[in-house]
């Protein structure tokens, strides 16, 4: 799959990137009760406990869109703000991506829901070794709009998560990484629980450097039976 990135502050700067190995890391959690307080918050909405965690789901390169507007069946589905990474020219990058989800999928088969919905990704990225000594410090911030509202869906820094190294390091478990490999590096809880919404709003702050990357999209929902 072809993304194009700009590169962080030089807008001058294109990486067209082809994507052909793509991973989405689940339960990435740092801090064994904020991913507990997770699979609870999924539980409640019927998805059965993993069996280990973190989890590791390989998905088809086409579902990655960086296009505003997405097509999904039902009403039933919701975004998720994720770091997202990827291996180019022998580089290390940074982006964000929604691990956009089907919820009632989702409590007959985790794998399938994350199938079957299109990931969001920005259209700018930063590169890994300028974040490295600062990563925990970054921000994950989500709105969805409800009643016409937006409102705060998701907010925390990436201490919580494992590093995206440290889940390379799991995925790989011992191989090396290729070129056009990409990886979702986890979420944070949803405050209030997670809902659906047909507008989303996610942004990865960087209070050192001060910049950040941002991306709002849409869905419409195809009727089941046309």
């Amino acid at each position: 799959m072809h993304l194009q990135f700009t590169s962080g502050d030089d807008a001058a700067i294109t990486l067209d990137v082809e994507i052909s190995h793509f991973i989405i890391a689940g339960w990435a959690g740092r801090d064994k009760d904020a991913v507990l307080h997770h699979i609870r918050e999924l539980e409640a909405l019927g998805v059965p406990a993993p069996g280990a965690v973190p989890l590791f789901y390989r998905v088809a390169t086409n579902q990655l869109t960086q296009n505003q507007r997405l097509e999904v069946v039902g009403n039933e589905t919701s975004g998720e703000a994720e770091p997202f990474i990827f291996l180019h020219r022998e580089e290390l990058w940074v982006s964000l991506t929604s691990d956009h989800t089907d919820r009632h999928l989702e409590t007959f088969s985790v794998a399938l829901s994350k199938q079957v919905c299109i990931k969001p990704v920005a259209s700018s990225a930063w590169r890994m070794s300028e974040l490295v000594d600062h990563w925990d410090a970054l921000e994950l911030t989500s709105w969805i709009k409800e009643q016409g509202e937006w409102v705060v869906y998701q907010q925390g820094t990436l201490s919580s998560l494992l590093t995206p190294q440290d889940l390379l390091a799991r995925y790989l478990n011992g191989s090396t990484a290729q070129e056009g490999l990409a990886m979702s590096c986890g979420t944070l809880g949803a405050i209030g629980g997670i809902r659906p919404s047909s507008e989303f709003r996610m942004a990865l702050h960087d209070p050192v450097l001060n910049r950040t990357l941002a991306h709002a999209y849409s869905t419409g929902a195809l009727p089941v039976v046309a």
